[in-house]
């Protein structure tokens, strides 16, 4: 549950109310030159253009809906490829297109966290 949420139940309710998008997705993809581990190692966009694919094909994309952005570096190098859902501020970490299916239809369309692909909060960079 975001913290917001713990701490203020309705407050959260009334910013969820507010914003733009029911969800907004961001993709790392960040390339580092000099060697270092980064999300551009694993093909990012083709994970960003999947998901928004699969948006605009269910008719979620727009106002009220889902936001797909790529984003510069989410500092959670690690664990890349990462993406981060928001409000809830849930870091994912995929590996195919299969899971970029699986967190449209159950976190984007339906709600649903989907547990086995959630970044531990300890990887960092």
């Amino acid at each position: 549950m975001p913290a917001l949420a713990r701490a203020d139940p309705v407050r959260c309710l009334q910013f969820e109310a507010m914003s733009y998008y029911r969800h907004h997705i961001f993709f790392c993809v960040n390339q580092r030159d000099n060697g270092e581990a980064c999300c551009s190692q694993h093909d990012p966009q083709a994970a960003l253009d999947r998901c928004k694919s699969r948006i605009k094909a269910a008719g979620l994309a727009g106002p009220g809906g889902v936001r797909v952005n790529k984003a510069g570096c989410l500092d959670r190098c690690a664990g890349g490829p990462v993406a981060v859902v928001y409000p809830e501020a849930v870091w994912y970490t995929y590996v195919d297109q299969q899971d970029i299916d699986e967190i449209v239809e159950s976190h984007l369309m339906n709600g649903q966290i989907v547990e086995r692909l959630v970044l531990p909060p300890q990887v960092g960079r």
